[in-house]
């Protein structure tokens, strides 16, 4: 049904794109120039001289959309289009086309979140690219459909970064060095290059957007044009803007990397922008204190090149995501001194700010940005104005309907959890990844009583050509896998092994075709009940079998010490574990495995 697509996971933030009328052109000041070349897509198929990107802000019929979405819209647009326009120069153009209104879904909040994040992306996308039907421009520019989201996949609100659990609220929002960035399990962020149909797909959702942390830019263009023209992730994580860049800056401090720009078939500029006078590249902010407390002096630090003189800054500020932008006083002295003071906050709060620049020569620049007035540094303030589609979720946290998920990679000790192979962990800004070795069998211990019935969710990257990923479960006391693109001669071919002790090679569930591209992440869910097992990847069903826990077993080869536990393997395929995550979905409950026996009895 999708062959064609190039789906790219970047779990952060989802949903899709619409469009019609309105045209926001930005130039760059200082932009690179060389002679046009041939870029195109990352599979070469198609021309992206020209992109025309379609953002929609899509607004689920049970919601009322933000008063100002368009003001919050057209700054993220302007800055990947100047960022677009400083990478490629007038090799590769691109415009956003926003549409003039909200674009009101038929199904509502509920309706779409029923079902995973990837779910809530291709209903979101097909619901959205169907009303506006988008079709390759007539000047040839290349189309892409962007939708970003009023609501997140889970109940979340964004402007606090608490979501409602079974015991209250818990803050999941995203800190690097205590500024906040983007990034919710609750959010999600996706998009898909449609090869076949010669246009791509993005999704943000409210987390992503919506608030302007640090780095919310760089998601907007990272999901809304990088993967939907086919860039995938660096073969090395870096701080560009298809890397990490959301958790390191705003995109003004990111990059495309060169060997990614050459393989579209970008031609470097016989002189090359010096970015460390560019206004545009150099202009940063940062809060001071970083987490302030109620009754504390806050002040905005500016930086900006020497050879640009600031002759007029405008700040504003703002407490509640429906609340007023608040305008600040600033001086001559103060941008002088390249510091604006905000006063200070007589409570607990989230505040976003803008600043607006101009120069001398009447340039401008502007940049948003979020932090938060803490009484305990590490508590984040309650949510205040829950969206009446949520409220329900918020006020009665005790009752929550679903189990929150459990991060298992905190579980994890590689040297003692090994069973074959050397298996290790590799720590970035925003989080720990673990990365198997490239061995025949190489197999990981998850030191975590599994409870009866459950859902496993895996963000998993393959670093060499696409080799067997092993996920070791249980059903009714019986061990099993889910074995997921075995290499096969040509193809790649999947199974659950074994059933009725057969196993990849003649089981019911075998099933062939692609299932994972190297360097590509990709989204694994697992779902274990009494009456079978389910497995999506990427959102598409590759094994739905039925049957009684007894019917399945495991090999010899594939045994780990302790037969309660989960377990990872990988054969003859170096794999990276962004996320590892178990979602009880019976009343017993899943556990550390602290009374696991010493062996399989």
């Amino acid at each position: 049904m999708r062959q064609g697509y190039r789906y790219c996971v970047s779990w952060r933030w989802h949903i899709t794109a619409i469009c019609a009328c309105i045209c926001i052109s930005f130039s760059c000041t200082g932009s690179n120039t060389s002679a046009v070349g041939a870029m195109t897509t990352w599979d070469g198929r198609h021309s992206i001289e020209k992109i025309a990107l379609h953002v929609v802000y899509f607004v689920p019929n049970d919601r009322v959309p933000l008063a100002d979405w368009r003001l919050r819209v057209d700054y993220l647009c302007r800055r990947i289009e100047e960022f677009h326009a400083r990478e490629f120069g007038e090799q590769s153009t691109l415009t956003t086309i926003v549409r003039p209104e909200p674009f009101i879904s038929k199904r509502s909040s509920q309706q779409l979140r029923n079902g995973n994040a990837d779910a809530i992306f291709f209903k979101t996308l097909e619901e959205t690219d169907a009303a506006i039907s988008v079709v390759k421009e007539p000047d040839g520019a290349f189309p892409i459909v962007l939708a970003l989201s009023d609501i997140n996949w889970r109940p979340l609100d964004d402007f606090s970064r608490m979501a409602p659990r079974h015991d209250g609220y818990r803050f999941e929002g995203s800190e690097n060095e205590r500024v906040h960035v983007p990034g919710a399990a609750s959010g999600g962020a996706r998009a898909t290059y449609l090869a076949d149909a010669g246009k791509g797909w993005g999704l943000v959702s409210a987390d992503g957007w919506r608030v302007p942390y640090r780095g919310s830019d760089c998601v907007v263009y990272h999901e809304g044009v990088g993967h939907a023209v086919g860039l995938p992730h660096p073969d090395e994580s870096d701080n560009s803007v298809m890397g990490l860049g959301q958790y390191a800056g705003w995109i003004s401090q990111s990059w495309v990397t060169q060997s990614q720009k050459e393989k579209l078939g970008w031609l470097p500029p016989k002189v090359s922008l010096d970015r460390d006078t560019d206004l545009f590249s150099s202009f940063v902010v940062w809060v001071d204190p970083v987490v302030p407390r109620p009754g504390q002096p806050v002040s905005l630090v500016l930086k900006w090149p020497d050879q640009q003189k600031i002759k007029q800054c405008f700040v504003q500020v703002q407490t509640s995501l429906r609340g007023p932008w608040v305008m600040v006083p600033s001086n001559d002295t103060q941008i002088e001194k390249k510091r604006i003071e905000l006063g200070s906050f007589d409570r607990a709060s989230a505040v976003s700010y803008r600043i607006q620049a101009k120069t001398e020569d009447q340039t401008d620049v502007e940049l948003w940005g979020y932090f938060q007035v803490r009484s305990d540094p590490g508590q984040s303030p309650a949510p205040q104005e829950v969206d009446l589609a949520d409220q329900n979720e918020f006020s009665a946290p005790g009752e929550a309907k679903e189990v929150e998920e459990i991060d298992l990679l905190p579980f994890i000790d590689p040297k003692r959890d090994s069973v074959n192979g050397t298996w290790t962990f590799q720590d970035n800004e925003s989080s720990r990844i673990l990365e198997s070795p490239k061995a025949f069998g190489a197999r990981l211990e998850i030191p975590f009583v599994l409870p009866e019935e459950y859902r496993l969710t895996v963000i998993a990257e393959p670093l060499d050509a696409p080799n067997g990923l092993i996920l070791g479960q249980r059903l009714a006391g019986s061990r099993f896998l889910v074995l997921l693109g075995y290499a096969e001669k040509n193809n790649q071919v999947s199974a659950l092994e074994n059933i009725d002790e057969q196993n990849v090679a003649t089981n019911q569930t075998r099933i062939e075709g692609e299932v994972f591209k190297r360097n590509r992440l990709s989204e694994i869910v697992c779902t274990v009940r009494r009456s079978g097992v389910q497995v999506l990847v990427d959102g598409k069903e590759w094994i739905d079998w039925k049957g009684i826990g007894t019917r399945l077993s495991l090999s010899e080869y594939w045994k780990t010490p302790h037969s309660d536990v989960l377990f990872l393997g990988a054969y003859d395929c170096r794999y990276r574990f962004l996320r590892i995550g178990l979602t009880p979905l019976s009343e017993k409950q899943s556990q550390p495995a602290a009374a696991v026996p010493d062996a399989n009895p």
